[in-house]
């Protein structure tokens, strides 16, 4: 019976662990003009439609900037979590940490978050490296990915 017992916590603990378990599936740096975000219904009711997307900016009153498309799911329903993005620009070594908080669930979700307005430098500056984390309301780590720069400092 002892052994049943210990079977069975240690699949719940297991299980409870997967839960709060993070996939990013993608993680796609570009810019994007503000034209991009333009869609038909948009001219008739003067509402931004992003789709499927959920779109996050740093300045929402602006569109054009740098983006990351993510593509994201979590084993369960993830509230009060944010995706935390460090990055270094030509302009600076020390990198910029922006936070976007979400919200993931079972079904793979789709995300934008742009520095955009003044966060950006324009069309022609790219990322030098880059990090983007999620992590729940604690402040713990569920999934992480970076450039190849960000993983490989300069001596």
């Amino acid at each position: 019976m002892r052994s049943v017992l210990t079977a069975f916590l240690l699949f719940t603990l297991v299980s409870l662990a997967r839960a709060a378990d993070v996939e990013l599936t993608r993680v796609w740096p570009a810019w994007r003009s503000a034209e991009s975000f333009e869609r038909i219904s948009e001219y008739f009711d003067g509402q931004e439609n992003t789709g499927r997307h959920t779109v996050l900016r740093t300045q929402p009153n602006a569109r054009a900037g740098y983006y990351f498309l993510i593509r994201a799911k979590a084993a369960a329903n993830t509230t009060g979590a944010k995706f935390v993005l460090q990055i270094i620009t030509p302009e600076a070594p020390e990198p910029k940490t922006h936070t976007f908080p979400i919200t993931l669930g079972p079904k793979e979700a789709v995300f934008d978050i742009g520095l955009t307005g003044t966060d950006w430098a324009g069309r022609k500056t790219h990322a030098v490296a880059w990090r983007l984390s999620v992590v729940n309301a604690e402040g713990r780590e569920l999934a992480s990915q970076q450039s190849f720069l960000w993983s490989n400092p300069a001596p």
